[in-house]
C-alpha cells in the first residue's frame, strides 16, 4: 500500500505520516528532505525557493519512480509533500493504481482565521522549519483556498479541516 499525502503548506502532512509511521509501521519517505538532499548536493539549480511548480516538474518524476519500486517490491510506502500534482493518477497503469491511496490536507477559510496562531505553533511539531515568517494569513488563506479549488477540479480525495483538527486514516 501506498499513501500519498499532500496539501497546502502548513497542513500536517508531516505529522499526519509520522502518526501513521508509528500506528502502521509504514516507513515514510519526505518529499522536502529529497528535495532538500538534491540542492545540498549540488544536483539541481533549484532552491528552496524556486516556485512550487518547477519543483514539482523536478521532483515527482523521481518520486513517481520511487513509488512504482515499492509496488513493484511489494513494500508500504508513505509519501508526503506538497510536490504532488493533482493529476497523478495519469503517471500511473491501473495495476500500481490499485496499491495507491491519495489524500490532500486543506484548512478552511474559517478554520484558518479562527486558529492560525495555533496553525503556526504546531509547524514544528515533527521537525524544525527554518524561519516562516512569510507564512503569513493572508498567504495560509490564499494557498488553501487554490489547493481546494484544484482538488475540486481534479476530484481528488481531500479532507477539508473546518472545525477541529482531527485528521484520522485507516490503511
Amino acid at each position: 500500500m501506498i499513501l500519498l499525502i499532500t496539501g497546502a503548506s502548513h497542513t500536517g502532512k508531516t505529522a499526519l505520516a509520522q502518526k501513521l509511521l508509528e500506528k502502521y509501521n509504514y516507513p515514510y519517505l519526505s518529499i522536502d528532505h529529497l528535495k532538500m538532499g538534491l540542492i545540498r548536493s549540488g544536483n539541481t539549480r533549484l532552491t528552496p525557493v524556486s516556485d512550487d511548480r518547477d519543483l514539482t516538474a523536478y521532483l515527482w518524476p523521481i518520486v513517481r519512480e520511487m513509488v512504482k519500486t515499492a509496488i513493484e517490491n511489494k513494500q508500504n510506502l508513505i509519501v508526503e509533500g506538497c510536490y504532488i500534482p493533482f493529476d497523478w493518477q495519469k503517471d500511473f497503469e491501473s495495476g500500481y493504481l490499485e496499491n495507491i491511496r491519495y489524500c490532500c490536507l486543506i484548512m478552511s477559510e474559517e478554520y484558518i482565521r479562527s486558529h492560525f496562531d495555533d496553525i503556526k505553533r504546531y509547524a514544528n511539531i515533527v521537525e524544525e522549519r527554518m524561519e516562516d515568517d512569510w507564512y503569513t494569513i493572508e498567504h495560509a488563506l490564499e494557498d488553501n483556498a487554490e489547493m481546494l479549488a484544484l482538488a475540486r477540479k481534479h476530484n481528488v480525495n481531500y479532507i477539508l479541516v473546518e472545525d477541529k483538527y482531527e485528521i484520522s486514516i485507516e490503511l
